[in-house]
């Protein structure tokens, strides 16, 4: 579905096409022209070429060589839990205190409920259990708070 629905669509870069799974059926989510939050786990070097690299390399009509996996990892959105327009205030940013692990801020200029506001990077060897890693990522996303 999201190769018919981009390739209708033309152009060239990352098409972040998102879809919900249900027991009754596939709904549609979103469709974004642009590297995405969910990918920013390639930031974490999980393969070796982030979303980034490879968005620049589409619209810059360069090859794409065989993408690698570098190492596991797993993501977990950091959101916001009120609507804010002030500057938004960052605490309990500790996850440099956790091995293997980092955030990403977004930088973006005010919250609203359920904002994505930053991510939280796990990882590890490539035969990691992604299980544990999700779990990791997201201990350190819940004990970010944005204010």
């Amino acid at each position: 579905m999201a190769d018919k629905v981009t390739k209708a669509l033309t152009g060239f870069g990352i098409w972040g096409v998102e879809f919900f799974l249900a027991e009754d059926g596939v709904y549609f989510s979103e469709l974004s022209p642009r590297p995405h939050d969910t990918g920013m786990v390639t930031l974490a070097g999980t393969q070796n070429f982030n979303e980034f690299e490879l968005h620049l390399r589409a619209v810059l009509g360069l090859d794409i060589p065989e993408i690698t996996l570098e190492r596991a990892g797993a993501s977990a959105v950091i959101l916001a839990h009120d609507d804010n327009k002030n500057q938004p205030v960052y605490s309990g940013i500790i996850s440099l205190k956790f091995p293997k692990s980092d955030i990403k801020i977004f930088g973006k200029p005010s919250t609203r409920m359920y904002r994505r506001m930053g991510v939280a990077l796990a990882y590890d060897k490539p035969d990691a259990s992604t299980d544990e890693l999700r779990k990791r990522a997201k201990e350190i996303a819940e004990k970010v708070k944005v204010n």
